[in-house]
Formats: structure tokens, sequence, C-alpha cells
């Protein structure tokens, strides 16, 4: 699955710390809106996942990397790419770039759920095979 999903991101005020640079968990929700928009070029959208199939994806495992750091009013590009997908999980990893400069990279493990009981459940088929497509 070599396909990579560009989505750019603005540093806002809100996204920086005391020093003036991107606080650093605030990656984490570049990625999250990344991995959501991602689903949605792909036609699935998470509401309609969770009202209808009681499905729902959680983060299992995050690893990230600091490489260079954001300041205010960058231009990033996220970019997102599925390195395996499992039957109720897909492993991705995702780079934060500003031009051509690398300022994190993230291993992100998702997991499909069943949020009546929490527990894992095999990712819906349709949806597994729009991932596979992509």
């Amino acid at each position: 699955m070599p396909s990579v999903f560009n989505w750019p991101v603005r540093v806002y005020y809100e996204d920086t710390d005391a020093g003036g640079i991107v606080f650093y968990a605030n990656y984490l929700k570049f990625f999250e809106r990344a991995r959501t928009e991602w689903l949605r070029a792909l036609g699935v959208q998470q509401q309609a996942l969770l009202d209808g199939e009681g499905a729902a994806f959680v983060v299992k495992n995050v690893t990230l990397d600091y490489h260079g750091a954001a300041r205010l009013d960058d231009e990033l590009t996220i970019r997102t790419r599925v390195d395996k997908l499992g039957r109720a999980s897909v492993q991705f990893a995702q780079e934060a770039w500003r031009g051509d400069t690398l300022l994190n990279s993230a291993s992100v493990k998702v997991g499909c759920v069943d949020v009546a009981t929490m527990r894992p459940r095999s990712l819906p088929e349709h949806v597994a095979a729009k991932m596979r497509a992509a």
C-alpha cells in the first residue's frame, strides 16, 4: 500500500507553546485530522460507521520522532500512508513536513472496536476494501 495522502495544516497561535514553536502533543492532533480526512477521501464517514455498524477506530500505539520545530504561521503537509492493514487494525506511517524539511515522523497503530464492548472487531469489509484500493 504505497499510496500517500497529503493534508495541509497551518500552524495557529493555539498550536504553539511559550517558546513560539508547535507544542509537541499537537502533532498528534495534526496526525489525527489527516487520518480522518484520509477516511473521508475514501468515502468513509466515521459517524456513519459508529451509528450504522457500532464500530469505531481507537489508537492503540503511537511512536513519535521529532526532527525539527514548526512555528506560528508555518504551512505544513501531513503525509499519511498505510504500512499494514490487518484484520482489525491499521498501521500508519505519518510525517509532518514544512516544504522539504521533515519535522516529525510517527508510527500509529489504530484498532477497530465494537463500541458496545470496546473489544477488537474486524474492520467492516467495505471499509477494508476501500483501504486496500487506496
